[in-house]
């Protein structure tokens, strides 16, 4: 016979814990191993029983006494242990998930009926609309409530019958074993009425299928694998069931000119050499398409990066822009006509540039001699 554990450990929790920690580590177990949400599997069972057994114990002050000095042997004999250690004759199950959980083992008649399912659109829009924020017309399509039953599914001047077998709760009691475990009622599926005469329109499920247009907000400042949340905006639940939500998750175009980091808009441009050493005046594009004149510093390096205040994006949830980032690079010319190289080579020769295979196997020569 395998040897019990300590119910302490079996709670996940130290032998000083209190009564509301008890019940918060047993909920947990609970929630995990409960068997309707395992049904094929045994060993979640045993733990579901194995928890259930320690919390009984340790939620009851006199038993936790006696298990604290004299261990399993201190509580096997007491009432509602027998020879196994556990007797499920006066543990009531539902009781004791109604009481952690705040609902019955059954599905009382007049329950609410369940609420539609959430629906995902995926959008894709350009980069300055991600700036700026726009408003896009989309074509969704959903379960809306039927009109002509009210959303009951059952044809106009007939309602829904309390399921005879289940009583209206929705639900049927087996025992298995040491539990009581509580399933959907086979004869109304779970729903506690029977609908007799259905909805031609519907067809007892009191929602269709409709195609609608949609406009949606899309906020400035969004980016790729940004969500926007429209409250019931999903499907309608059947049986008159609340809608669920649409969630838009946009996708942000890549933009040929500008690029995306952060809060910033960066665009790059390459400026010829010249430029980089004597300075000079420029202009550069901003998301709004114009351009902006802005001034080189001579003696600018590669890499240089020249912000420019509030030009950027719109910043999500927040007032204000980000900035445009101008970030400078070099214009290397790839065919050079044959004056372009002789005034280079001639500069070359000037700063003691190495060109060529010669002037590079001579900078080298130069280095390791």
């Amino acid at each position: 016979m395998a040897e019990r554990r300590d119910y302490y450990e079996v709670l996940g929790v130290d032998r000083n814990a209190d009564g509301a920690a008890l019940k918060s580590a047993y909920r947990k177990l609970a929630l995990q191993f409960h068997p309707d949400r395992n049904p094929d599997s045994p060993g979640a069972a045993e733990s579901f029983r194995e928890a259930s057994e320690a919390y009984a114990v340790l939620s009851d002050p006199e038993k936790r006494v006696r298990y604290d000095r004299f261990g399993h042997a201190g509580v096997s004999g007491s009432p509602g242990f027998g020879a196994g250690g556990f007797d499920a004759s006066i543990f009531d199950l539902s009781d004791l998930l109604g009481e952690f959980f705040g609902f019955s083992a059954g599905r009382q008649a007049g329950q609410r009926a369940p609420a539609g399912s959430d629906l995902v659109l995926r959008l894709t829009i350009s980069l300055q609309d991600a700036a700026f924020g726009t408003t896009a017309s989309v074509e969704t399509q959903r379960f809306e409530r039927c009109e002509d039953c009210g959303g009951s599914g059952a044809a106009a001047g007939t309602r829904p019958r309390t399921c005879p077998v289940c009583r209206g709760t929705g639900q049927q009691r087996f025992s298995q074993g040491f539990l009581t475990i509580a399933r959907p009622c086979g004869n109304c599926r779970g729903e506690g009425s029977i609908i007799e005469k259905p909805c031609p329109g519907c067809g007892s499920e009191g929602r269709r299928r409709v195609t609608r247009n949609l406009e949606i907000r899309i906020p400035a400042g969004v980016e790729t694998s940004s969500r926007l949340r429209l409250a019931g905006e999903g499907d309608a639940g059947p049986n008159g069931g609340a809608p669920g939500d649409l969630y838009v998750v946009l996708t942000v175009e890549e933009d040929g000119v500008f690029t995306r980091e952060g809060e910033d808009i960066v665009v790059r441009v390459d400026l010829p050499f010249p430029t980089l050493v004597l300075g000079g005046e420029i202009t550069v594009p901003t998301l709004e398409g114009e351009e902006e004149r802005i001034t080189i510093a001579s003696g600018t390096n590669a890499g240089t990066e020249v912000r420019l205040r509030g030009k950027g994006p719109g910043r999500l949830g927040r007032r204000g822009r980000g900035d445009l980032v101008v970030r400078i690079g070099v214009q290397v010319p790839s065919s050079p006509s044959a004056r372009e190289k002789e005034l280079l080579r001639q500069y070359a020769e000037v700063i003691g540039a190495p060109v060529g295979s010669k002037g590079v196997f001579g900078k080298a020569k130069k280095i390791f001699s």
